[in-house]
């Protein structure tokens, strides 16, 4: 039962991403060349509830659904995140998705996405054959 609220839960997701507009490749396009404000609006009010849930998390103990603590730690600063974000920028923009929005893109008939999804397994799995050469 756990199981389906959270599949509902990520469907829900799902469709707000695309009722958003947040996975049309055309928004993504115009934010990285200015031309409008629609993704840095979402992207500013995404990390403002965010932020908010995390002050009630840790300020009143919440848990999981499945009642578990939530453990949010703090992750150190080093050139590899630098590295990691211009490179994961650049397929942003090539593909006009970051890894959450692919499963939207697929969901709603998108299936030219099934091509990004490939690439971000591609990279997934180069990641964590390169991670002990990496900058860590």
């Amino acid at each position: 039962m756990k199981q389906l609220f959270v599949l509902l839960i990520g469907s829900f997701f799902g469709v707000v991403l695309v009722k958003s507009e947040v996975v049309s490749w055309y928004r993504i396009q115009k934010m990285f060349l200015f031309e409008e404000a629609h993704m840095y609006l979402i992207i500013a009010s995404a990390i403002a509830v965010g932020a908010g849930s995390l002050y009630l998390i840790r300020r009143f103990h919440l848990k999981t659904v499945f009642h578990e603590d939530v453990a949010v730690k703090a992750k150190p600063f080093h050139k590899g995140i630098i590295i990691g974000g211009i490179i994961f920028g650049i397929g942003w923009a090539i593909t006009g998705a970051c890894p959450g929005p692919i499963y939207a893109q697929i969901g709603s008939g998108e299936y030219i996405a099934l091509i990004t999804f490939a690439g971000a397994m591609v990279g997934m799995y180069l990641y964590a054959f390169l991670q002990p050469k990496l900058p860590h």
